[in-house]
């Protein structure tokens, strides 16, 4: 007996079985359960959606010996040969291949007469934008006065072709791309009825490699079987599809969390070593960038996610706008990456980028760069800081994210038998979260080497924080740098010249 490949042998008969279209579905059993038939259906989306198995479905629906039913029977003569092909009455029409006038007018002439079989002669039209225009035209007279005994369902991946005079006369649905977590889904229960062992991690790495499309999604499956010798394994579907596993990417973003260049180039070594494709790489970087975005802006987005709990400690150790930032930075990084000297090469640079740039308003550390034969400097002792040094003692912290910005925007009032009493002002109250502030403890802790607690309260501040005094800095430097200008030569002469104006808010110290 010759085998029967999955995407063939599991393909929906009836709307039960139909996965991730509940939308559509819904509409068309409430027109057959009413009776209120339309002449002429246009179903659109992608490739591999169920187009044409929908439409098969709703031909069997129509013929069924039963009656007109949203539920088929699956069993009478009709349905059998509909399933099989064979039906007399169901006319399936490839448009690209038959896209000429002459070849459309000699379909629609046995148009009126009545069905041999069924109970309705049943067109169906896949990828109808192909049609020609005077093809389209052949086929409006029909669709204005069809036969009773006749229904269109026009199938394409591309709506915009079909002229505006066509999709007024039909009742239009749009498949929508199936969810990665659905085709997960249905490949897990289709693999234990088939009796096929598989790794539970397996199954997202092909349900992505599909894009949408449940269809490829069962020749993948298929193919991955047969790689795995009748077994599915993780590590040899991502060897397969020359997939990146999403390992590699996570320990990337948690060295750029903890600012760990040398850890971070270490990876991009590791994914080079495996022979993995760069570009693959930027793009599902980006798009563990945007869940941990969700993950800090929509409470509850990845609760169907398989790493979740890694990206939404990640997306905790991050400001928003660091994560958009490296979100820009990896798009940017792609389109690159053809003028790279190599594909490491432009990898790499884009994560050192992300861990050399950081959003206006917070702060880096900038790394030392020491020649190997320079001895490193004498450690200092750590600091035991008073009231008077919080500032201080803020630059020295290991902390980033949003717990350096509490850091940075509160004033210290008190600090007694290892309590910090802190008050931040009302307009950042957000960065008084218990979240934040246990991690400024830790960092606390960790540097001055002793446990420590930590109060937050919500008031008015002196003025006397890292952030307001980094500010009087940053507008003291400015203003020497207004001064500069305002006393430099050329520019009086560029200003007399010219009857020009300086405008001293664009002003910025040099290298800023």
């Amino acid at each position: 007996m010759s085998y029967q490949v999955l995407a063939r042998k599991w393909r929906p008969r009836d709307f039960g079985s139909l996965v991730g279209q509940e939308h559509v579905v819904r509409a068309l059993r409430h027109a057959l359960e009413q009776k209120r038939l339309h002449h002429a259906y246009l179903f659109t989306g992608t490739r591999g959606v169920g187009k044409t198995t929908l439409a098969r479905i709703l031909a069997k629906c129509l013929n069924c010996e039963t009656g007109i039913t949203a539920q088929p029977c699956g069993k009478c003569s009709a349905c059998l040969e509909i399933d099989g092909g064979r039906f007399v009455d169901l006319l399936e029409v490839d448009a690209a291949t038959n896209t000429k006038v002459d070849e459309m007018r000699q379909l629609l002439e046995t148009a009126q007469y009545a069905p041999t079989r069924g109970r309705f002669k049943v067109y169906v039209i896949d990828e109808v934008h192909m049609l020609s225009t005077s093809a389209f035209n052949a086929m409006l007279k029909t669709l204005e006065e069809p036969p009773e005994h006749m229904k269109f369902i026009l199938a394409t991946t591309d709506p915009q072709k079909i002229p505006v005079t066509v999709l007024s006369r039909c009742l239009q649905f749009n498949l929508k791309q199936m969810p990665p977590a659905a085709i997960t889904a249905h490949l897990a229960s289709i693999l234990e009825q088939e009796k096929v062992g598989f790794e539970a991690e397996a199954l997202p790495v092909i349900a992505r490699a599909a894009g949408g499309s449940m269809r490829d999604a069962l020749s993948l499956l298929d193919q991955a079987i047969a790689h795995g010798g009748g077994r599915l394994a993780a590590s040899g579907v991502s060897e397969m599809l020359g997939a990146i596993d999403q390992g590699y990417l996570l320990r990337l973003l948690e060295c750029i969390a903890g600012e760990d260049p040398a850890g971070a180039v270490s990876i991009a070594d590791e994914m080079q070593a495996r022979s993995l494709s760069f570009d693959a790489a930027l793009a599902d970087l980006a798009s563990l960038l945007l869940r941990m975005a969700l993950a800090q802006s929509v409470p509850g987005a990845l609760e169907d996610y398989a790493e979740r709990e890694r990206i939404e400690t990640l997306a905790g150790r991050l400001d928003p706008e660091t994560v958009q930032l490296y979100y820009q930075i990896a798009l940017q990084g792609r389109e690159d990456l053809p003028l790279a000297p190599d594909e490491h090469a432009g990898f790499a640079m884009t994560v050192l980028r992300m861990l050399a740039f950081c959003p206006e308003g917070t702060e880096r550390a900038l790394p030392k760069v020491q020649s190997k034969t320079q001895k490193a400097d004498t450690p200092k002792p750590k600091s035991a800081a008073g009231a008077s040094d919080w500032p201080q003692l803020v630059q020295q912290l290991p902390v980033t994210g949003a717990a350096r910005e509490l850091a940075r925007n509160a004033e210290l009032q008190r600090r007694e038998n290892g309590v910090f009493d802190l008050v931040v002002p009302r307009a950042k109250a957000y960065l008084a979260e218990r979240n934040y502030v246990d991690k400024l403890k830790a960092a606390l802790d960790q540097h001055l080497g002793t446990p420590v607690r930590v109060n937050v309260s919500v008031g008015e501040v002196s003025g006397a924080t890292a952030a307001s005094l980094e500010a009087g800095e940053r507008e003291a430097r400015r203003a020497e740098a207004v001064k500069a200008v305002q006393g430099d030569g050329f520019v009086q002469d560029l200003v007399n010249m010219f009857d020009a104006k300086v405008v001293d808010s664009t002003i910025r110290e040099k290298g800023k």
